[in-house]
């Protein structure tokens, strides 16, 4: 494994932290933290952390230890000083005289340690590193160290590999008894530079940032080289695992998502997004004859559970046509399901007060198609996407090595079910529309834009349609960096089709579609060009018909609803002077929406329109505002505000009535007029 320290980086982060009052340890600190993190052989997802022992001052000017430590819910890739909170280190030193100490008293007094009260929770092994007499302190979840300790003779193994250089702790979860075993451990040599903790990962420490970040890349390289020795049979193949064509991911995908959801009391369904992970080395390994074997031992280190299950759903899909597919989908989801109520009932008297877990599978393994990676979010879903991607590279060297093995059920169970788990899960709430995928055309306009805001804010996936390449390239990096935007000319089906085929790959599915596109042409009915008229029909009828077409057919094979959403115009009732080609189709698209409402809402979908007018947007330029309000000789801000409110609409105002209207699950055939008010303009 490469060593990316830089003595010039090195440098750069003292004097950059130096301008903000932060010390050169904890700047250091901090720089190898990110060098750790940023390493996916090393770190994911919260799977390790580090610490540094120095002195600060309390409100009383006095000089006390205390040790820098991270914080839950940072990322070691790219943590900075809030995510080392300092905490009081005398009092947890103390805890060593305790026999027993509960997790929530743990958790307790480490919060009553903080020099802030404003920081995050301090990471659950703060005691591990407190005990530890070393300013610097590594940890992480190493592939390489999986790989060799996930075995049924890990001691022997390590003590050959590492001789008397690394303590050997076996399997304790995460806290106090964790804590005091490894301390015990280490004061049996005293001169080891790390400690191996079986089933779980690697400390190294040391009295520099520096020394205890060469350890750990030192100790993890060796453990590369031994296992470099071996030949991996299950990913490197003589001859490599195609993809199975015929497995088509637009049928595949939307009838997972079918199997996995549930009704609620209220009518709406429990929705899940995807995560496709698909390579030469995934596709070798879900070949293997062995696959149900070493997946059904366990996760390659605890905490992995939490986001993947214990095991994954192994899916032979051999008939290709959709119903087949969808029967044994059901069949197997079903399954899974029963037998993880078993585990649940089994397992449940290790662990007092728990709430059980939905037994949904985190991933599901198909051979010749991928690894699909499941979560309430994209992010949820890629996250256990990028824990199964390590955990094929773990598993497939531990069984050249020898025999992968994990932990016990029991222990696996008790993880899952960790006291400090299931407190966040009774304080969580889950956002209206989280695990839905909301698709919006004309997507990094002024009003698509809004609405993508409100849908984000309000828990929603989102893949804007745009052919615009300049709105493209000046989408605000605040929607840029959580949505994906998929350049579509929505007038040419094929198009479309490609479009919604991409958003089903990426996520799974669409539940939204919110066809927003339009442009205003303009002419005197009686005279206008038909290329006119039919670039129009193209933008404001055809292109909202080929957008709910193409969602159409993957709602109903998800069989969970959806919502149908459009941006209709007034003049689609209330024709204006040299509008005709414009609101002319604009009156089908009315149609349209209706007739959608008829034909699909036994399916749960719903259909409705917004009647928006005079918004800044691509349609009402600043030039034509100034050209309408001088026409009509008015200031702007009058022209703009000429409604019964007198107050202007903004696109922010769109974008929430969009929002309401997906919200409304017994409205359908609606039209919400969203203008200040203009009775001459109401559509009925």
């Amino acid at each position: 494994m490469k060593n990316d320290w830089s003595n010039i980086e090195a440098n750069n982060y003292i004097r950059k932290y130096k301008q903000k009052n932060v010390s050169k340890d904890l700047a250091l600190r901090i720089y190898t933290t990110q060098l750790l993190g940023k390493n996916n052989k090393l770190v994911l997802h919260g799977g390790g952390n580090t610490s540094l022992k120095t002195t600060a001052k309390n409100i009383f000017n006095e000089k006390i230890n205390v040790m820098n430590v991270k914080g839950s819910g940072w990322d070691m890739g790219s943590i900075d000083a809030p995510g080392l909170p300092a905490v009081e280190l005398e009092p947890l030193l103390k805890t060593k005289q305790l026999s027993k100490l509960n997790d929530f008293d743990m958790v307790n007094l480490q919060r009553k340690c903080l020099l802030d009260s404003k920081s995050p929770n301090p990471s659950v092994e703060t005691l591990l590193h407190a005990f530890l007499p070393f300013k610097f302190i590594d940890h992480t979840h190493a592939n390489a160290i999986l790989s060799l300790i996930d075995q049924p003779n890990d001691v022997a193994i390590c003590k050959k590999i590492f001789g008397n250089k690394m303590g050997i702790v076996p399997y304790v979860i995460p806290g106090f008894d964790l804590a005091k075993l490894a301390y015990k451990i280490f004061k049996k040599n005293e001169k080891v530079e790390g400690l191996i903790l079986l089933n779980h990962g690697i400390f190294t420490f040391g009295n520099t940032a520096k020394e205890s970040y060469d350890r750990m890349i030192k100790y993890v390289t060796i453990a590369e080289k031994k296992l470099s020795k071996y030949k991996n049979n299950i990913i490197n193949r003589k001859k490599n695992i195609k993809i199975n064509s015929k497995l088509n991911h637009q049928i595949i995908l939307p009838l997972i998502r079918k199997n996995l959801s549930n009704k609620n009391d209220d009518g709406s369904y429990t929705k899940w997004v995807f995560d496709i992970r698909v390579n030469q080395q995934i596709l070798n390994y879900l070949d293997h004859k062995d696959l149900k074997i070493f997946t059904s031992k366990g996760t390659v280190t605890p905490d992995h559970v939490i986001r993947t299950k214990s095991k994954p759903l192994i899916l032979n899909i051999k008939e290709y046509e959709a119903t087949k597919i969808d029967l044994l989908l059901n069949k197997e989801i079903k399954k899974y399901k029963i037998n993880y109520k078993k585990y649940y009932q089994k397992n449940k008297k290790f662990v007092k007060n728990t709430i059980e877990l939905d037994g949904n599978p985190r991933l599901i393994f198909i051979p010749k198609f991928g690894i699909i990676a499941i979560g309430r979010s994209k992010k949820e879903a890629a996250i256990a996407g990028d824990l199964a991607e390590a955990t094929v590279d773990i598993i497939s060297k531990a069984e050249s090595l020898g025999k992968f093995t994990s932990i016990s059920e029991k222990e696996i169970f008790k993880v899952e079910y960790w006291p400090l788990e299931q407190a966040k899960l009774k304080t969580l709430k889950r956002a209206q529309l989280t695990g839905h995928i909301t698709v919006i055309s004309g997507g990094c306009g002024a009003i698509g834009l809004s609405i993508a805001r409100e849908f984000i804010n309000h828990g929603s996936e989102i893949v804007l349609l745009e052919n615009n390449l300049t709105n493209i390239k000046n989408t605000p990096s605040d929607i840029s960096k959580v949505a994906t935007i998929i350049k579509c000319d929505v007038t040419n089906n094929n198009d479309v089709k490609k479009a919604i085929s991409e958003v089903v790959k990426i996520y799974g599915g669409v539940d939204i579609m919110i066809s927003n596109a339009g442009a205003a042409w303009q002419g005197e009915i009686g005279r206008v060009n038909s290329k006119i008229l039919k670039e129009s029909f193209d933008l404001n009828f055809y292109a909202h018909q080929y957008l709910s077409q193409a969602c159409i057919d993957i709602m109903l094979k998800q069989n969970t609803g959806g919502v149908l959403l459009y941006n209709i115009t007034k003049q689609a009732v209330n024709p204006g002077n040299n509008f005709g080609p414009y609101g002319i189709p604009k009156a089908s698209t009315l149609f349209l929406m209706r007739q959608y409402t008829l034909e699909y809402g036994k399916h749960g979908i719903r259909s409705n329109g917004i009647n928006a007018d005079r918004i800044r947007s691509g349609l009402v330029t600043d030039k034509m505002i100034a050209s309408r309000s001088k026409a009509r000789n008015v200031s702007e801000k009058e022209y703009m505000s000429g409604n019964l409110l007198n107050e202007e609409v903004l696109a922010e105002d769109v974008g929430k009535a969009f929002l309401s209207l997906a919200l409304a699950k017994k409205t359908t055939g609606d039209i919400m007029t969203v203008d200040g008010g203009n009775i001459q303009a109401v559509l009925r």
